[in-house]
């Protein structure tokens, strides 16, 4: 995955609006992985597991991107598709939208459908707020307590989000830009002889 910035939300937004007496309820949030998207769908559709509906979409930087949407029994393209047509026009990548629907009696067609979804979508993105981000990746660095002092001062010193675990050894869990993270390693190496073990985290 290139290094190119995107556009993503800031952080969790919601949305709520009435239409010929169905309840439309919008939920947005950022997330970097297609897991965490499908872990944040099964949360809504567990909390309002009474709803008629709990229509998701999401799309997620991976290689290549992925996108997806189901219309959670509505007819077929009258929401899971204009959900994801709204986050394509704001260019968004990951997140992951659930809308979720309380039938209230009058059918409202494909078209006001449609429209209702995508308001949701919309309404709830705008509540969550858009920020530009760069691809990120997390590293495992353990090292021994003699050498956690000097780790903790590059971290400190490039501006990385970590945070540290001490136990029989010092581990950082580190959040860095990709196109940054060989620099980080090198620094890391070079500054304890080799002694720091850095991997990826299973998760």
């Amino acid at each position: 995955m290139t290094d190119e910035r995107y556009r993503t939300v800031a952080g969790p937004g919601e949305s709520q609006f009435t239409i010929s007496g169905s309840q439309f309820l919008g939920h947005a949030r950022p997330a970097e992985t297609v897991e965490a998207a499908e872990a944040f769908v099964e949360e809504v559709r567990a909390e309002y597991d009474d709803a008629t509906h709990n229509v998701p979409a999401y799309r997620v930087r991976a290689d290549p991107l992925r996108a997806w949407a189901s219309d959670d029994g509505e007819p077929s393209g009258s929401a899971g598709k204009p959900a994801l047509n709204v986050l394509a026009g704001q260019e968004l990548e990951n997140v992951v939208v659930v809308v979720t629907r309380y039938f209230g009696g009058t059918e409202l067609g494909v078209g006001g459908l449609v429209s209702a979804y995508s308001r949701a979508v919309k309404e709830a993105t705008e509540d969550a707020g858009v920020r530009e981000e760069r691809p990120h990746e997390r590293l495992a660095i353990t090292v021994e307590y003699d050498d956690s002092g000097t780790v903790r001062s590059i971290l400190e010193s490039e501006g990385v989000d970590f945070e540290a675990s001490y136990e029989a050894r010092v581990q950082f869990i580190v959040r860095v830009p990709t196109a940054e993270s060989d620099t980080l390693r090198d620094r890391i190496a070079s500054a304890t002889s080799g002694r720091a073990m850095v991997e990826t985290p299973e998760a």
